[in-house]
C-alpha cells in the first residue's frame, strides 16, 4: 500500500497566492521542500505573468481550459518551466483543475506591470499515512 493517500471527498482546498486559485496539497518532500498539488483556477481567473525564483513548476491540466498565449489547452496539455522561468499569463477560460508538482521551496514573484502581486503560498502539507474512504 502507498504511504500517504489522499482521497477527492478528504482533499482541503486553500487559497491561493493569486485571487480565483486555490490549492489542494496532495504530498511535501521535507529535504527538497517539493511538492505536489492539486489547483483549481475559477473561471475567468489570470495570472500575471511570473516566475518561481527556487523551483522548477510543471503541470497537467485535468479539467478545462487554460489559455496560454492566444492557444487554448485542454485536458491532458502539460507544461514545464525551469527555475527562476517567467511564464505567464495564464487564463482559465472556465473552471481549469491541474496537477501540479514544484521540485523545491515555493514562493512566487511577479514579473509584469500588472499590478496583481501574489499573496501568501500556503504551507506544504505535513507528511501523513492514509486518509480514511
Amino acid at each position: 500500500m502507498f504511504p500517504t493517500i489522499r482521497l477527492p471527498n478528504t482533499t482541503l482546498w486553500e487559497p491561493g497566492p493569486f485571487p480565483g486559485v486555490a490549492f489542494a496539497a496532495l504530498s511535501h518532500d521535507a529535504a527538497t521542500g517539493g511538492r505536489f498539488l492539486l489547483r483549481r483556477f475559477a473561471p475567468g481567473t489570470t495570472i500575471p505573468a511570473h516566475r518561481h525564483p527556487e523551483t522548477s513548476e510543471s503541470v497537467v491540466v485535468l479539467k478545462g481550459k487554460w489559455i496560454e498565449g492566444k492557444v487554448a489547452y485542454g485536458p491532458g496539455s502539460f507544461f514545464h518551466a525551469p527555475k527562476n522561468t517567467v511564464h505567464g499569463p495564464h487564463t482559465a477560460e472556465n473552471e481549469v483543475i491541474s496537477v501540479t508538482w514544484y521540485d523545491g521551496p515555493l514562493s512566487v514573484e511577479t514579473a509584469d506591470g500588472s499590478g496583481i502581486l501574489p499573496g501568501d503560498v500556503p504551507p506544504p502539507v505535513a507528511a501523513t499515512g492514509s486518509s480514511p474512504a
